[in-house]
């Protein structure tokens, strides 16, 4: 069986986009960025919210030729390889290869996904990670702390869930970034 995991960018105080919606401060260097590609690797699916979808959907045609930085190359290798579902209630079509449309968030479905899948999962977008969690599909939650303040904006984890976590793993790089990975606690 696969767990849903959570993994996202966030500022010291919380935030994965300020409160115009950039999220520039959150860009990864080459050191974290291929951390981040050693364990999105062995995920073969990603449920995205909309917002989460067009931002990522840039992997689909980003150039992967030679004079491009390795670790985008293989991020971009990995997401185009990989199956999406994108939730949304607004978007009429989805615009990159092996993607999924659902308009409404299903846990049950979630659930089923997660039960026949041999892999992990992941789940993009603060939206719909907050929704996961409130139906306690949520196993791995995995943030990476970036020095930055931006007193505001979209919440990286909700604000009405409680669940008791368990540190299993963390980093720190030299860019000031912190690596925290938590398992939901049995």
């Amino acid at each position: 069986m696969g767990r849903l995991v959570y993994s996202a960018i966030t500022s010291l105080d919380g935030y994965v986009a300020d409160e115009d919606g950039h999220f520039d401060w959150a860009e990864p260097d080459e050191v974290v960025h291929a951390f981040i590609n050693d364990l999105e690797r062995p995920i073969r699916t990603h449920l995205y919210g909309r917002r989460m979808y067009e931002t990522m959907v840039y992997w689909e045609t980003v150039p992967v030729g030679p004079d491009s930085p390795e670790v985008g190359r293989a991020f971009a290798k990995m997401w185009r390889a990989a199956d999406k579902v994108v939730y949304s209630t607004t978007l009429a079509k989805v615009t990159s290869e092996r993607t999924h449309l659902e308009h409404a968030f299903d846990p049950e479905a979630v659930r089923a996904l997660k039960q026949g899948s041999p892999r992990d999962l992941s789940v993009g977008g603060a939206g719909l990670a907050a929704q996961a969690f409130e139906a306690g599909l949520v196993d791995v939650c995995r943030l990476f702390v970036v020095p930055a303040l931006v007193g505001g904006g979209t919440r990286v984890l909700p604000g009405n869930v409680r669940r008791d976590l368990v540190l299993v793993d963390h980093r720190r790089f030299e860019s000031g970034t912190v690596y925290l990975d938590y398992r939901l606690k049995a």
